[in-house]
């Protein structure tokens, strides 16, 4: 299996290739050079598997210069119990007769990003020894919170590798940031950048096209990589679980061989919805893909209209990992669509880099509209979904989880489509535990209360423990202190990676 860049502008790669570069040369994103599929009878098998034994057979048709005994390490590695704290690794919780959860927070950083995060620092390694690289592999990550975290928890102490983590100083939860100035290990740096998300992603990205930057970190010794979901091997994990959540109602009879489900899936830089939608191009049988934006709506109205438009205010929002502009694997749904057409996608690229717009054809759109849906909620919307989801099924979501449940409600309202869905709760509600105190106790409940304070008393109230990632987080030394200006950031990673 090769992989070709978007913008077509560079040589194609192998797995390993793509992997070790993060990004292509030409400034677009891998994508795989030819068509997988999983026909029914291998999905009826998946049903009876572990979900250590679904992904090694996914990643397979990916990763095909990787051995089978590589990638069943890797896999082992990063989903096995001293990692992830139920055997299911993504348990599947069923709300009522047609909805069902899929939790994807059961990992050390109590997020979505686990999932993929504690599998890619097994996998780097191994690809940059594939094609020979035989210098330190420095990764870059831009996050609004969580990627951060998580990337930081893998990569803490790997051989070989160096990582850097910048994420917006005002656009984390606390506990967000102090997951990542707290993190341990003697290879890693964090750095908050004075700007937004949208701001810290594009210096990132800057930094993996600038020559002068590329040909100075080589001198030290390092070549760049990213562990941001534009790194196919950080996409790749994910399809797994949405062939693992079919597989799970297969095996409990909750639906037929062959039967179509939906999913609604919260996210901002499109990744995860993204895997979902290379699942249902492989033969998953998917319906639609309800795309569940917060405030910072960019995705619902591009998908409502066709035009992406990034010049708008920037909101800070109780769901900070979807406060984001600026949607990069987009770029690889529209590869996908336009059957490979490098040059329109390159164009689109260039507009949106000079104007901060572009706008499909109307084919593109029609396709695009034939697979997904999209809608907002605002914070009062979040808040309430959090509360009366609580009060009717007695179950506990965060700030994004809920976004995805209220536009799954005007889903239904709209089209009145009942098939069996699934709901990618992408975070624990511990994490963002302030907005969700405060919606299922109220506001006067947790006034003048920390976030450390509201750990224990969410707890209380719901009879669920404080997971181990986060409980005394806040009595650990902060190691990371370090602020920057948007500016500044090429020069911090080449004095970074000096010391």
């Amino acid at each position: 299996m090769l992989y070709r860049s978007t913008r077509g502008n560079s040589e194609p790669v192998t797995a390993a290739g793509a992997i070790r570069l993060g990004i292509a040369p030409d400034g677009g994103l891998f994508v795989p050079a030819e068509e997988v599929f999983v026909n029914p009878g291998e999905l009826a098998l998946m049903a009876g598997m572990s979900y250590q034994q679904r992904a090694v057979r996914i990643l397979q048709m990916f990763l095909t210069d990787f051995t089978p005994g590589e990638i069943g390490d890797c896999v082992e590695g990063a989903y096995g119990a001293a990692k992830f704290d139920v055997p299911e690794v993504a348990p599947l919780e069923k709300l009522d007769g047609h909805l069902y959860v899929l939790e994807l927070w059961h990992g050390p950083t109590c997020a979505f990003k686990d999932m993929a995060l504690q599998l890619l620092p097994r996998l780097l390694p191994r690809a940059a020894g594939k094609v020979g690289e035989d210098r330190e592999i420095a990764i870059l990550v831009a996050t609004s919170g969580d990627t951060g975290t998580a990337a930081l928890e893998g990569f803490r102490d790997v051989p070989g590798t160096r990582i850097i983590v910048f994420f917006p100083a005002r656009g984390v939860s606390e506990v967000q940031r102090l997951q990542m100035v707290t993190q341990e290990g003697g290879n890693v740096h964090v750095v908050a950048v004075d700007g937004n998300f949208d701001q810290t992603q594009s210096g990132v990205k800057a930094i993996f096209t600038d020559p002068a930057v590329i040909e100075a970190i080589d001198r030290q010794g390092y070549r760049f990589s990213s562990a941001n979901s534009i790194n196919w091997g950080r996409l790749v994990p994910q399809v797994v679980y949405y062939f693992s959540a079919y597989a799970d109602l297969l095996a409990r009879g909750e639906i037929r061989p062959g039967e179509t489900v939906n999913f609604v899936v919260p996210t901002g830089n499109f990744g995860n919805i993204l895997a979902a939608y290379y699942a249902r191009r492989m033969g998953l049988p998917v319906g639609c893909l309800v795309c569940a934006s917060n405030r910072n709506n960019v995705l619902t109205d591009f998908i409502r209209t066709g035009t992406y438009d990034r010049t708008r205010e920037f909101y800070r929002t109780i769901s900070p990992s979807m406060d984001i502009l600026i949607s990069s694997n987009l770029e690889r749904l529209l590869y996908d669509v336009t059957g490979g057409d490098a040059v329109r996608v390159r164009g689109w690229m260039e507009e949106l880099q000079a104007n901060g717009h572009y706008r499909v054809d109307g084919e593109t759109l029609e396709k695009i509209q034939s697979v997904f849906w999209s809608d907002f909620a605002g914070d009062p919307a979040t808040v309430e979904t959090i509360r009366r989801v609580y009060r009717k099924y007695g179950y506990l979501m965060d700030t994004h989880t809920a976004v995805g449940m209220y536009v799954y409600e005007r889903y239904l309202e709209a089209t009145g489509d009942t098939r069996k869905t699934v709901l990618v709760s992408t975070a624990s509600p511990f994490k963002f535990n302030q907005s969700v105190a405060a919606a299922i106790l109220g506001e006067e409940a947790v006034r003048g209360k920390g976030e450390f304070e509201l750990l224990e008393i969410l707890s209380r109230v719901t009879g669920m423990p404080v997971p181990g990632g986060l409980k005394d987080l806040d009595k650990k030394p902060v190691r990371h202190t370090l602020i920057v200006a948007p500016g500044e950031m090429k020069r911090v990673v080449q004095e970074l990676l000096t010391r």
